[in-house]
């Protein structure tokens, strides 16, 4: 590798690595010792693990996007992930992300056994959120609350819910004594505003769009760069730069943004007055995005930085390809122009899937761009690439609900 591409930072970490094998030392950077420690954190809360060695990858999975190769990897991917997580299930916002693949998961295969999972830890929380006046992170699990509800269409399954959010609806701030909006950080955009469109399609109440719209709209102003048509992380990130000096634009938390516009998407009434402002972002980002893809289909964790940081990052291009194949989808994006970047990405996401089901190349909890080892993986990272499968599998079938 030519340590030229990288930062002085990453370079140093690179060429001080002794114990490594060679090979290692040459294909990427280690985690800085603060990476680390997140990286040991995640590990010691069940989030996922980076391990030395992590197996062979899969040889027996194919990147065709035909619904019964999509359907292989998907459910190799989420049997793994399953069987590791269950175990661990809680209602913080990387499983809440989880929750949502496999609930994607089932539709897509029609097993029923992903769903039943979700439906087992729904009623072991009694469907209610983890914390009084839930920020976004905490509402996040309730996104597969309202998808049960829709299902089982139990009252009760929306009772502690729409509690919560009818006592969020009135403040202007993230909570009391925290002059920050809402949802100040741009993964926000994910975890929260679609529980709001569900509680309206619940409902029919109009008062949860028209939090979400406010609410959206105030992120939009604080974070979106109307030149790059990307969201900072959040404010303080603004005036950052990476090491070529170009804006920091982190891949997952790109991706939060193009899978909450596409799960926002799926409930807005179709004649909503401010369904067109999403549906433009989703057309702006798209644009962008695909014009930055990697030779390889993917994206690297510093948008505009990749050289950086060598390895892909698949959370992140798993919901590119979750966005850009909802729009194709339903016709907000133009299939000739997308369907080829969604191919090359997708493929490349089957190329690090491993032989038991592990999907590799997932950046490690965090806010900005940073390195791990190929062998990582993360929960919600997976949710991600569950969602794209599952949409993958409807365009492969010509399915645009």
């Amino acid at each position: 590798m030519n340590t030229r591409r990288l930062t002085p930072l990453a370079a140093g970490l690179l060429l001080a690595l002794p114990a490594l094998p060679a090979l290692a030392q040459a294909a990427y950077p280690q985690p800085t010792p603060a990476m680390q420690a997140i990286i040991d954190k995640d590990t010691a809360r069940h989030f996922g693990d980076a391990p030395p060695d992590a197996g062979p990858l899969a040889t027996d999975l194919s990147s065709a996007l035909t619904p019964a190769a999509i359907d292989k990897v998907l459910r190799r991917v989420a049997d793994w992930q399953l069987a590791r997580a269950q175990p661990y299930f809680s209602r913080i916002w990387t499983e809440a992300v989880m929750y949502t693949g496999f609930m994607a998961a089932s539709e897509a295969t029609g097993d029923p056994k992903y769903r039943d999972a979700m439906l087992a830890m729904a009623r072991h929380y009694d469907f209610q959120e983890r914390d009084r006046l839930p920020n976004a992170d905490d509402l996040a699990v309730a996104q597969t609350y309202l998808d049960l509800y829709f299902q089982e269409k139990n009252p009760g399954m929306l009772r502690l819910t729409k509690a919560e959010m009818d006592d969020l609806l009135p403040l202007a701030t993230v909570k009391p004594g925290d002059a920050r909006i809402p949802w100040w950080w741009c993964d926000a955009l994910f975890m929260a505003p679609p529980v709001w469109t569900k509680m309206y399609r619940a409902t029919g109440d109009r008062k949860y769009l028209d939090y979400m719209h406010a609410n959206w709209k105030r992120t939009y102003d604080l974070l979106y760069d109307r030149d790059e048509h990307l969201y900072a992380r959040d404010a303080a990130y603004k005036d950052k730069r990476e090491a070529n000096g170009r804006k920091i634009f982190w891949s997952r938390g790109e991706g939060w943004v193009m899978g909450g516009l596409a799960r926002v998407l799926a409930d807005l009434p179709a004649d909503d007055p401010q369904r067109g402002f999403y549906v433009q972002q989703l057309r702006e980002m798209a644009a962008k995005l695909a014009s930055i893809q990697g030779p390889d289909g993917l994206w690297h964790a510093g948008l505009l930085d990749p050289g950086a940081y060598p390895l892909p990052e698949i959370s992140g291009s798993a919901l590119f390809v979750y966005g850009m194949a909802y729009g194709v989808n339903r016709g907000l994006l133009d299939g000739a122009t997308y369907r080829p970047v969604i191919a090359k990405a997708w493929a490349g996401i089957v190329r690090n899937v491993y032989a038991d089901g592990r999907v590799g190349n997932i950046q490690q909890t965090g806010a900005e761009p940073a390195y791990y080892r190929p062998t990582s993986s993360y929960d919600y990272g997976v949710g991600g690439v569950l969602l794209a499968a599952a949409e993958l599998k409807r365009m492969a079938q010509g399915d645009a609900r």
